[in-house]
């Protein structure tokens, strides 16, 4: 039992989400990711806020989600933050982990995609989905696409795909 334990805790995968929230919706999207990686066996998450989450958090995941409201055609402010508060303490860990993005967005949300897979390439985080961006109000549809992309990260992860 103790060696079905032991591999299990080198088998789980962690994956943190860090988003930005002002009117709720991104946090909405962000609570339905966290349900889909939730629903895939030997993963665990962590799902954070931009001003909660640091360069700590960055290291203990194997993933990443990140979410933000497209503002001024632009990611958040304090997903800005939290990428200007761990970049260059990540520079020598070359962290090299997948990422997916989530966005609300009022336009069209290229902006807010653009800039964050500029930043995420320098880390480097590398993509593994097309961004799901969101426009309008937060649909059923859109929470779907959410938890999918979630479960779709912890699925990749625990089969060792990405």
């Amino acid at each position: 039992m103790d060696s079905d334990k032991a591999r299990m805790a080198i088998e789980q995968k962690n994956i943190l989400i860090v988003y930005h929230t002002q009117t709720g919706n991104t946090g909405q999207l962000a609570r339905a990711a966290e349900r889909g990686v939730q629903a895939e066996p030997g993963c665990a998450v962590q799902c954070l806020m931009a001003a909660d989450a640091s360069l700590d958090h960055l290291l203990w995941c194997h993933g990443v989600l990140l979410g933000t409201p497209e503002n001024f055609g632009y990611m958040s402010g304090m997903l800005k933050d939290f990428f200007d508060r761990t970049y260059y303490p990540a520079e020598p860990y070359q962290l090299n982990k997948p990422y997916a993005l989530f966005i609300s967005a009022g336009n069209d949300g290229s902006g807010a995609a653009r800039e964050v897979a500029r930043i995420a390439k320098g880390y480097p985080l590398v993509p593994v989905a097309e961004p799901l961006i969101c426009r309008g109000e937060i649909t059923p549809q859109h929470l779907a696409e959410a938890e999918a992309l979630g479960q779709a990260m912890a699925a990749g992860l625990a089969l060792g795909i990405f």
